[in-house]
């Protein structure tokens, strides 16, 4: 083969014979090498001869530059710090050559986050105040607290630490302290022997540490308030309004406080246009104190005016003046200006509004000013469908419908048009309602509606008309104090359950009443409350006619409940309801009228209208002496961002015929519930069953509605 040949060409068959022969049969290896001495006069330096078949130049005259060494990481040169070197110790504490030289010796360290600690002096010397502030407030900026899984890395920890030991210095300065020195530090770091190689690290076990000088927290000296003099015999009361003085410990947090106590204190004392500069804060680090400036510019003092209004067809300036709580003349108060505006969103009627004061007449010597109350309003849209399902294992399913415009009847007449289509009801119905009438607050009622009810108590074909007064609490405005009186003529054709039995005819009966109602709302939520509690009393003395026969009795319902957080996430609430009728024998009040108990707002676990006195065929039949307790612990599961709680419960309830409560046959039911929370409330699904249930009870009921159970 060719290859063959090339080598043979190469390497001849003599040279296998005699390799050393043939290795040396060359002319470099006849010439040999020069002797020592001439190796030693070929200067080093000297140019090198031409090497043949080289066409490169050599690089005469040219100049390696010189290697830079490179800068340490700063990462790398903390880390090895905090390992390594042997640092002076803070003022005040012993120098130590370990891990911790960088840390005070004596110290109460506080943990921030899993990576996190901040040291401060034990020494009475060196005590820090409001440090649970500092503390916490460092806590909620930190950088390195917010640390996520993917930047765990040691150069990312280091950079995060450089910048909260600049949020902490400036931490410090807001309480004052503004010679605080603030030392970081790593912990968790592996030891090593000198010489020994440094093995990985393990980043989650890294601990950053800041130690705190706090040195000595300064103190405000002097004030300067600007033209706040110019208010004459107001100066006194304003001056106090911003709380603090010389001598009080600096606090940026409580100048921002003071300053807006200032300006609402000048806006309630009737400076319609007050101004409050920002602030300025100069410290002299020499008598560590700092002296404050606060630009003050009151205007002139003012009375109200007049109220104009942008769109009188939707809401005059005659009925805007019948919402606000002050009248022309009155001494300006901005909070009033403030109730104004958000009395005006309660309407429902605007998606937006502005509220401003406008001067109409400056003063004048002493004689206060006049401003005007401008208002622009935009329309929100007054057309509203609604409807609503729900479902109860006594009630069965619900479903509601309405249409409302509310402003049909100008200013503030809502027309709503309504119906029920349920397993045990249908109703049909309209309801006028005139808020904010005659003054604030104060609400007309008219509402006419025909309804048939189908329960295991009773069969109702019933025509009603009910006017009424009252003062309602709202979302926006939720009010302590609430009530109503009004004016009910009802027609209705019943029969109870036994006749029901015995498909004996309805009876008719005509009623009057003078519905009353009064109660204390002292929770912090009308959807979902967590604290205080409630308590209310409804009244109706009746006039009831049947077959010309007539009848008189008083109905009365106490309602109370109590609400009290016992941790973050749990809240206990507890309710009672006691009813009575006096006046009449039972026989006299139509079915409709009479007291039951059980289902989904009552005591759950039994049917709607369950518990209480039974007639010879087992059916419920009302009674004239009502009595329910309810026990529930509220709990966040924190699922779902929080929006979902369990509730466990338990429910009592009893019916008598006699006006007074009895619990001979105190009915108890049992379960547990789940809250889901929308911005509009909680959405509730209960699950309850009956502990001494009845015969005929079911072993299991489900409620799901809006809003809380109580």
């Amino acid at each position: 083969m060719q290859a063959d040949q090339e080598l043979e060409d190469l390497i001849p068959d003599s040279a296998i014979g005699n390799a050393d022969a043939w290795a040396t049969d060359t002319d470099a290896a006849r010439t040999g090498a020069p002797p020592a001495n001439v190796l030693d006069e070929i200067e080093r330096d000297s140019d090198m001869p031409d090497i043949p078949g080289m066409t490169i130049a050599w690089p005469d005259g040219s100049e390696i530059p010189d290697i830079q060494p490179l800068s340490p990481d700063p990462d790398i040169e903390i880390a090895e710090q905090s390992t390594d070197a042997a640092v002076k110790a803070l003022p005040g504490q012993e120098e130590a050559d370990t891990p911790a030289n960088l840390r005070l010796a004596d110290a109460d360290v506080e943990r921030v986050g899993k990576q996190v600690e901040v040291a401060f002096p034990r020494s009475t010397e060196g005590k820090t105040a409001d440090k649970e502030e500092i503390v916490s407030r460092f806590a909620g900026l930190s950088a390195l607290k917010t640390l996520d899984d993917d930047e765990d890395n040691l150069a990312q920890i280091v950079r995060r630490a450089r910048t909260d030991r600049d949020l902490l210095i400036e931490v410090m300065r807001t309480y004052g302290y503004y010679d605080a020195q603030v030392y970081q530090s790593l912990g968790g770091l592996e030891d090593r022997a000198d010489g020994e190689a440094r093995g990985p690290i393990d980043v989650e076990k890294v601990v950053v540490r800041f130690d705190v000088q706090p040195g000595p927290q300064y103190k405000f000296g002097k004030f300067d308030f600007g033209n706040l003099a110019a208010t004459g015999a107001d100066e006194p009361a304003l001056r106090g309004a911003f709380k603090l003085n010389a001598g009080d410990a600096i606090n940026s947090d409580k100048i921002v406080t003071e300053r807006v106590n200032l300006q609402n204190a000048l806006g309630e004392t009737g400076y319609a246009f007050a101004k409050v500069g920002e602030p300025d804060l100069l410290i002299d680090h020499q008598r560590r104190e700092g002296d404050l400036t606060v630009p003050v510019t009151p205007g002139g003092v003012y009375n109200f005016g007049q109220i104009t209004s942008s769109r009188e067809k939707l809401l005059s300036a005659r009925h805007l003046q019948r919402i606000a709580r002050f009248d022309p003349g009155d001494r300006y108060k901005r909070s009033e200006v403030d109730d104004l505006r958000q009395a005006i969103l309660a309407t429902g009627l605007v998606s937006s509004v502005t509220v401003e004061a406008r001067e109409a007449a400056p003063p004048a010597g002493q004689a206060p000013g006049t401003v005007d109350i401008d208002v622009a309003i935009t329309q929100a849209p007054l057309r509203t469908i609604a409807g609503l399902i729900g479902y109860s294992s006594g009630e069965g399913f619900r479903v509601e419908a309405s249409w409302e415009h509310r402003n049909f009847f100008p200013p503030e007449g809502m027309l709503r048009v309504r119906g029920v289509a349920g397993t045990t009801e249908q109703l049909a119905g309209v309801t006028f309602r005139r808020n904010n009438f005659i003054t604030r607050d104060l609400i007309l009622n008219a509402d006419l509606y025909a309804r048939n009810q189908q329960s295991n108590a009773f069969q109702a074909r019933t025509a009603s008309f009910i006017t009424s007064l009252e003062r309602q609490t709202t979302l926006l405005f939720q009010k302590p104090w609430v009530y109503s009186a009004g004016l009910e003529a009802v027609a209705t054709s019943e029969r109870d359950a036994a006749a029901i039995r015995a498909n004996l005819p309805r009876k008719t009966y005509f009623i009057g009443a003078i519905p009353l109602r009064l109660a204390y709302d002292g929770s912090n939520s009308l959807l979902d409350p967590t604290t205080g509690f409630r308590v209310g009393l409804r009244l109706s003395p009746e006039l009831s006619v049947q077959d010309g026969a007539r009848s008189t009795y008083t109905k009365a319902q106490l309602d109370a409940s109590y609400y009290q957080p016992v941790t973050d996430s749990v809240v206990m609430a507890g309710r009672v309801r006691l009813g009575t009728i006096v006046g009449t024998e039972i026989q006299n009040i139509a079915p409709s009228r009479r007291l039951y108990a059980g289902g989904g707002g009552s005591v759950r676990g039994y049917g709607f209208q369950q518990i209480g006195p039974r007639d010879t065929l087992g059916e419920p039949s009302g009674g004239r002496a009502l009595t329910e307790f309810s026990l529930e612990a509220r709990v966040k599961t924190g699922l779902l961002g929080g929006a979902v709680s369990v509730v466990p419960f338990v429910d009592a309830g009893a019916v008598d015929t006699s006006t007074t409560p009895k619990f001979d046959d105190l009915k108890i039911g049992v379960g547990i519930g789940l809250r889901y929370q929308t911005n509009f409330g909680p959405i509730r699904v209960d699950l309850g069953t009956p502990l001494n249930p009845s015969k005929g009870d079911s072993r299991i009921g489900v409620y799901v509605s809006l809003g809380q159970a109580f």
